[in-house]
């Protein structure tokens, strides 16, 4: 398993929570504000309240904490198309760069292990570099068009409602069974 910084830690999320993981989803999006991927409603834009609650029923978000328990990123999951699909992982810039981002990725994959589930899918922008070629690094690999199941072309054509997903792709990852 990805190593955690020192006394960092990845846990379920409460729901008391969810104001705090609004406030990392907002600060990671501005990430992409001088990237024109995004246009300013997107930028404004954040993962609902309503979608964290659902999540937390279903044992769909993790949460990485500090190490005085103060949540900095998540990564927010789905079950698709027999799939672990990556909804969306954010953490808070304050706290990039030290491997929480890869260390939350590898606690999905254990959650898929055991769910049963042989890969993890996502959605993300093919060319920015802590997008697709952050997932490539990781072992996720470009999904062809041609090859996206029902559900990822119906994602798409959500998407296509406030993203341009000419720039956008499927990708998907095996996970290794132990």
């Amino acid at each position: 398993m990805q190593s955690l910084p020192e006394d960092y830690s990845i846990t379920r999320s409460a729901r008391d929570e969810i104001p705090a993981l609004i406030a990392i989803d907002l600060a990671a999006g501005g990430l992409f504000a001088d990237t024109g991927l995004l246009s300013e409603e997107a930028l404004a834009d954040h993962v609902p309240e309503d979608v964290f609650e659902h999540a937390l029923e279903g044992n769909d978000l993790l949460v990485a904490r500090t190490p005085k328990g103060q949540p900095v990123g998540f990564a927010l999951t789905s079950q698709r198309g027999g799939t672990l699909y990556l909804d969306q992982i954010s953490v808070h810039p304050d706290h990039g760069r030290k491997g929480l981002g890869r260390a939350l990725i590898a606690r999905v994959a254990d959650e898929a292990r055991t769910r049963k589930l042989r890969c993890i899918t996502l959605s993300t922008f093919r060319n920015l570099a802590w997008n697709g070629p952050y997932y490539r690094s990781l072992g996720f690999r470009e999904i062809p068009k041609a090859k996206m199941a029902d559900w990822m072309l119906d994602l798409e054509r959500v998407q296509a409602a406030s993203l341009d997903v000419s720039q956008r792709c499927f990708m998907i990852r095996r996970v290794k069974w132990l």
